[in-house]
């Protein structure tokens, strides 16, 4: 294994070139498993200072494939659990785990099947270059269930389609379930657009790093009447409420009650008007 060595007068660990890792482990991103590396060091900084100081915190990591971000993570002073789903990238992890003794824990798995709180705790940060495949799964499996949240903030890499549909607003092109569920209860934003030559290889879309932190849950609203009142209203996004949620039992009694006008359309609703229409649901189921 290689350690990193260090510089001129013994100051500063020279740290070898991540694309010499993933050569020397003969890693290549693996398109079945949505990877793209990311190899420039100095990015893999800037990514890991978004939810701010990371000293003595715990770090949740999806995909860390060679480490370029863990180690990021890592150098900022975080103790960090990473699962990662291909074993080809475990020998690599490794020699990480070695270098920062105690600090870095590699469990080799499906991060869909992982007990997230058993194994990171409550109060950890989720800092990840997702894999593309499975991205907005995990953002919605974390933004579900009981709040506030197990997590502290999320720092995710994103397709830019993806991240623009996260933190759209009502009347915009990309406006849509995603839009609400992360913005009724938590409030997102781009903290960084990442050129497609950032990464190896080139994906064929920009991406985009969504910082996500916790808000305080509008009283009086169940998630699940909130989620099955967006699918029905965005599921014919070009139809009238009225004609979307006919459906959905009380929904139009809903909207006279509160004066939303049914023959708007879904991606004029505010994410606080599909709250109201929620509360009043959930009131009345």
């Amino acid at each position: 294994m290689r350690r990193p060595s260090l510089g001129r007068c013994g100051l500063k660990p020279v740290v070898e070139p991540l694309r010499d890792v993933i050569a020397r482990h003969g890693l290549q991103a693996t398109k079945a498993l949505g990877q793209n590396f990311i190899l420039d060091r100095q990015l893999l900084d800037r990514i890991a200072a978004i939810p701010g100081s990371l000293k003595d915190a715990a770090v949740y990591e999806v995909g860390p494939g060679p480490g370029g971000l863990t180690r990021a993570v890592l150098e900022a002073g975080a103790k960090v659990v990473a699962v990662e789903r291909d074993r080809r990238c475990l020998p690599a992890l490794a020699e990480l785990e070695m270098e920062f003794d105690g600090r870095l824990r590699v469990i080799s798995g499906d991060a869909m099947a992982i007990d997230e709180v058993a194994e990171a705790g409550r109060g950890a940060h989720i800092v990840a270059n997702l894999p593309y495949n499975v991205g907005t799964a995990l953002l919605l499996r974390w933004l579900d269930g009981p709040w506030p949240p197990w997590w502290s903030s999320l720092t995710l890499m994103f397709q830019r389609e993806v991240a623009e549909r996260i933190v759209a607003k009502p009347d915009t092109e990309h406006y849509g379930r995603l839009s609400v569920a992360a913005q009724w209860r938590s409030i997102p934003r781009i903290a960084m657009a990442v050129h497609r030559s950032a990464f190896v290889p080139p994906p064929k879309v920009a991406s985009a790093v969504v910082h996500i932190v916790p808000a305080e849950q509008p009283v009086g609203i169940n998630p699940t009447i909130l989620e099955r009142l967006t699918a029905a209203a965005f599921g014919q996004r070009r139809k009238m409420l009225r004609s979307s949620l006919k459906g959905m039992t009380g929904a139009l009694e809903a909207l006279k009650a509160l004066g939303i006008d049914s023959e708007r359309r879904a991606e004029t609703v505010s994410v606080g008007e599909f709250a109201d229409i929620a509360r009043y649901l959930t009131a009345n189921a």
